[in-house]
């Protein structure tokens, strides 16, 4: 398998422009032809674009120089350089294209539309030939533009998954287990810490008007916000979500202090991150005393929605998959009134073209039957 790719440096040029051609008319019965050289071609372009069907950035592991074509030269008889061809750049919806020298953000591609496309540097401009050049004074010019150079720039692309729902939880929480239960995922699952070591998404169907996109990351450990683990790396996959889904364990004997030390370390990460609407799942209340301590966690947090349930015995998870798409369809509304700048609360949002999120356009891509699972689980 690949491993999971979701950072790379490349480098990119756009093609030179062609040279202008210094040359005159010279036939049979035409003794004063004059200048026949003709422009040289523009160099090709260097284009960024989305591909639906990538989900990682895997091929840019072995290929990091892009190079657009140069142009032609101009030749004799008014013939004019061919423009060099476009590169053209294919990325996966959800990537940051910054410069790698400054960090700027160049482009993001937050859609799955394949004619969303980013012209990043343009070709140079040929140059002119001597038929240009000729004048009432100057009637035999010889001299000709020099094709404009290409420009070369070096970029560090990153990938941020589009979900609606993160889920976030110590290692052995039960994540990947409801990610399978819900969805046609099938991430890898056993009974030891660190089983999940890439991001693997999955699709709960909500209803006949969209389904929700959930993102399963590796488990978080204390002091993830140092480097510690492998969490840290990839909390930047839930960072677009409408919510999240803290999942604690409550078989676990540090179940009561679970919840703040995984919001201490999302609030190190990012504190707008720490700030999405949450669901808190207790998990595991098949276990003796684990309801009871399922309890304790839902009097210690009386602002947060807290919810029991056992992936093993499949109790309280229909109350969990009604929460989750409660809270999408909510994000959902207050996206939407923002966007229109409404002021009305009690607005419901019906149509599905009118949906913010990822969901509304990937109907069009991909079958809702199949196994959306990117970047890939493992086997």
């Amino acid at each position: 398998m690949i491993h999971f790719a979701d950072e790379a440096l490349i480098e990119v040029r756009s093609g030179k422009g062609g040279n202008g051609c210094i040359a005159f008319r010279r036939e049979k019965y035409v003794p004063l032809g004059g200048p026949a050289g003709g422009d040289g071609g523009r160099g090709g372009d260097v284009i960024f674009c989305v591909k639906h069907n990538l989900r990682t950035l895997s091929h840019l592991r072995y290929k990091q120089v892009f190079k657009a074509k140069n142009g032609s030269d101009g030749s004799g008889r008014n013939r004019y350089g061919k423009d060099g061809e476009d590169v053209i750049i294919p990325f996966p919806p959800g990537t940051i294209i910054r410069d790698a020298v400054t960090g700027e953000k160049i482009c993001e591609f937050i859609s799955e539309s394949e004619e969303e496309t980013f012209t990043f540097l343009k070709g140079g401009n040929g140059g002119w030939g001597n038929i240009h050049f000729k004048s009432s004074t100057n009637q035999a010019p010889r001299y000709a533009h020099k094709g404009k150079p290409g420009e070369t720039r070096k970029l560090r692309v990153e990938l941020s998954i589009m979900a609606d729902i993160g889920l976030v939880g110590f290692p052995n929480a039960g994540k990947s287990s409801l990610l399978d239960f819900f969805t046609n995922a099938r991430p890898k699952i056993a009974s030891y810490p660190f089983t999940t070591k890439i991001p693997n998404l999955g699709v709960l169907r909500g209803d006949d008007e969209r389904d929700i996109i959930i993102a399963d990351i590796p488990g978080i450990i204390e002091g993830a916000s140092e480097g510690a683990g492998l969490g840290i790396r990839f909390l930047k996959h839930i960072y677009r979500t409408a919510g999240l889904v803290f999942i604690i364990d409550c078989s676990d004997e540090n179940f009561e202090s679970a919840f703040e030390k995984l919001l201490e370390e999302l609030k190190s990460f990012s504190p707008d991150l720490a700030e999405k609407p949450r669901i808190v799942l207790c998990n595991k209340i098949d276990c003796e005393g684990a309801a009871s301590n399922a309890a304790v966690v839902a009097k210690k947090l009386p602002k947060e929605t807290v919810i029991p349930m056992s992936i093993y015995s499949r109790e309280g998870l229909d109350k969990v998959r009604r929460a989750i798409i409660r809270l999408v369809n909510e994000m959902e509304k207050k996206a939407y009134m923002k966007k229109n700048n409404f002021q009305d609360n009690n607005v419901v949002v019906v149509s599905k073209t009118e949906e913010s999120t990822f969901m509304a356009s990937r109907s069009n891509a991909v079958e809702l039957d199949d196994m959306i699972q990117y970047p890939g689980s493992e086997n």
